[in-house]
C-alpha cells in the first residue's frame, strides 16, 4: 500500500514539474467567392463549440462585409463566439501587400499599410463587434512595415506562419507585437486529404507536446482554411501570378463530394479530440496569448551583464528576470528606462576613422541618442560624432566596452548577430501563387534586419 501511495504521488510531482502546452488553433476565413465555404466555417465554429474548444477565427475584411451582404448573420454570430482575429482587407486582390510595400520605407510603408487595412479591420469591428485580437498576412506576401501600423490599428499579436524571421519556433516579440509565426516543429497541420496519417500527426503532435512540457511550457499552432473542407484548390487562383480580373469574371474553385467534406471535418474533430486528451493540453486563442506572456517591457536589469553582452555582439539575451532585445539594453546603457521602441529605418554608415573618442564628444553623442529616441520613439540610425558618425551597432558595442573611465573612448566595431534570425532568401520565403513570377523582395528582409534590433523570445508568465 505504501508504494502504491508512493507511485500516486511521485505520478503527481512529476505532472505539476510539465510545463503547459498551448495550442492555438486558427482558420483564415478568406474565400468569399465560394458560398460553401461561409457554410464551411459555420459547420467548424459549431463543430469546436460542441468539443468545448474555442479558435482564432482571422477574417478577411471583404468576407466580412460579404457574409453581411449574404445574410449570413448565423456565420456571424457562430464565429463570434469563438475569437476573431484579421487576415486583410482583400487578402489576393493585387497588390498585395508585400507587392506594394516592397519599395517603400519604414515609415510611408507602415502609413500605406494602414490606409489600404484601416477600413477592413473597421468593418469587422462593425459586424463582428470586437476590434480583432490579431493579423496574418494573406499566403507568404508578408512586410515588416505591417507591424508599425498594427500597433496604431490596437492589434497587439501576429499569428500566421512564414520563414521571414523567427526565433526556435516559439512566440516572440518583435517590432512591439508578439508574434506566433515561424513555428518549425511546433507547427502541427493533419492533412485534410489522408486520414491514414492521423496516427503520424499524433505522434509528432504528442513528441512535440513532450519537448514543450520539458521546456517549462510553449506553444503548438495549428491551422486550416474553412474553405478546404469543400473546395479541392483555393478560391484565389483567380488572381494567381499578379493577375486581377474583374468580380465579373472570376470563377468558383471545384467543390469537394460530400464525402470528402465530412472525412475533412472528421479529421480535424479527431485531431481536437486527441490533443484535448493530453493533461497538459489547453487551447487558447490569439485574444488570450497576450494575458499569458509576459509583457514586452523588462525592469530590474542588471547594467554590467548587458554591458558584458553588448559589447561582444548585438542580440537578445535571455536573463532570469526576462528576455532583453538588443533595443531594450541599448537604452539600459544609455540610462534609459527600456520601453517599446522601433528599430531603425536605414543602415547606418561609420564615417568617423579615429581609434578613440574625446570623452565630451562621446558624452554629447549619448545625450544626443537619448534624446532621438525619446522623440521619436525609434533608434537612430547613426550616432553623430561631431561632423562624423558611428553606424548604430558601432556606437552600440562601443557604449557597452566604455568602462565609463576619464578619458578618450575606445572604438569597438559592432557585430549584429541579431540579424541571423531573418531569412536570406528573398526569393523563396515570398513564393505564393498569387505573386507575379519570379517575385523577390529583398528589400524587405534587409528592413526586417534593421527591426531584428526588436526581437526577443517571448517569456511565459
Amino acid at each position: 500500500m505504501l508504494r502504491l501511495v508512493l507511485a500516486v504521488l511521485l505520478s503527481a510531482v512529476a505532472l505539476a514539474a510539465k510545463g503547459p502546452v498551448y495550442v492555438v488553433l486558427w482558420f483564415d476565413t478568406e474565400d468569399y467567392i465560394e458560398p460553401a465555404a461561409d457554410d464551411a466555417a459555420l459547420r467548424i465554429a459549431t463543430d469546436l463549440e460542441r468539443l468545448g474548444v474555442r479558435a482564432t477565427f482571422k477574417v478577411v475584411g471583404e468576407k466580412a462585409r460579404v457574409l453581411e451582404a449574404r445574410g449570413r448573420r448565423d456565420v456571424i454570430r457562430a464565429l463570434a463566439q469563438h475569437d476573431v482575429g484579421y487576415h486583410s482587407n482583400y487578402h489576393s486582390i493585387q497588390p498585395t501587400p508585400a507587392l506594394y510595400l516592397r519599395d517603400m520605407g519604414w515609415l510611408d510603408g507602415a502609413a500605406e499599410f494602414e490606409r489600404r487595412e484601416r477600413p477592413g479591420v473597421a468593418d469587422i469591428q462593425r459586424i463582428f463587434g470586437v476590434t480583432p485580437s490579431c493579423y496574418g498576412q494573406p499566403g507568404s506576401s508578408w512586410a515588416p512595415q505591417s507591424y508599425r501600423a498594427l500597433l496604431r490599428l490596437g492589434i497587439p499579436v501576429y499569428l500566421d506562419e512564414g520563414e521571414q524571421v523567427g526565433v526556435d519556433g516559439q512566440p516572440f516579440w518583435f517590432g512591439g507585437v508578439l508574434n506566433v509565426f515561424h513555428m518549425g516543429r511546433y507547427l502541427i497541420r493533419p492533412s485534410l486529404d489522408e486520414e491514414s496519417q492521423l496516427p503520424q500527426t499524433f505522434e509528432k503532435f504528442d513528441r512535440a507536446a513532450e519537448e514543450l512540457e520539458a521546456r517549462g511550457g510553449g506553444v503548438i499552432s495549428t491551422y486550416f482554411h474553412p474553405t478546404e473542407f469543400v473546395t479541392s484548390a483555393f478560391w484565389d487562383l483567380n488572381f494567381a501570378k499578379g493577375a486581377n480580373p474583374e468580380r465579373s469574371d472570376w470563377k468558383n474553385p471545384p467543390r469537394r463530394t460530400a464525402e470528402e467534406s465530412e472525412r475533412c471535418y472528421r479529421i480535424l474533430a479527431r485531431y481536437v479530440e486527441h490533443a484535448k486528451a493530453r493533461a497538459s493540453v489547453r487551447f487558447i486563442t490569439a485574444r488570450e496569448l497576450p494575458l499569458l506572456y509576459q509583457s514586452a517591457a523588462v525592469n530590474g536589469v542588471d547594467r554590467a551583464q548587458v554591458a558584458r553582452h553588448m559589447a561582444e555582439r548585438q542580440t537578445f539575451l535571455v536573463t532570469e528576470r526576462g528576455a532583453l532585445s538588443a533595443a531594450d539594453m541599448l537604452q539600459v546603457l544609455l540610462g534609459m528606462e527600456p520601453a517599446v521602441v522601433v528599430g531603425p529605418v536605414a543602415r547606418g554608415e561609420t564615417t568617423y576613422h579615429e581609434s578613440t573618442i574625446p570623452r565630451p564628444a562621446f558624452e554629447r553623442a549619448k545625450t544626443d541618442a537619448v534624446g532621438f529616441i525619446r522623440t521619436s520613439r525609434r533608434l537612430p540610425a547613426e550616432v553623430w560624432i561631431g561632423s562624423k558618425k558611428l553606424s548604430l551597432a558601432d556606437f552600440a558595442a562601443t557604449l557597452a566596452s566604455d568602462d565609463g573611465a576619464v578619458g578618450a573612448v575606445a572604438i569597438h566595431k559592432g557585430n549584429p548577430e541579431m540579424e541571423k534570425y531573418i531569412a536570406t532568401d528573398a526569393t523563396g520565403t515570398f513564393s505564393w501563387p498569387i505573386h507575379p513570377d519570379g517575385f523577390s523582395a529583398p528589400e524587405l528582409l534587409e528592413m526586417a534586419r534593421l527591426q531584428a534590433w526588436t526581437l526577443k523570445p517571448a517569456r511565459l508568465k
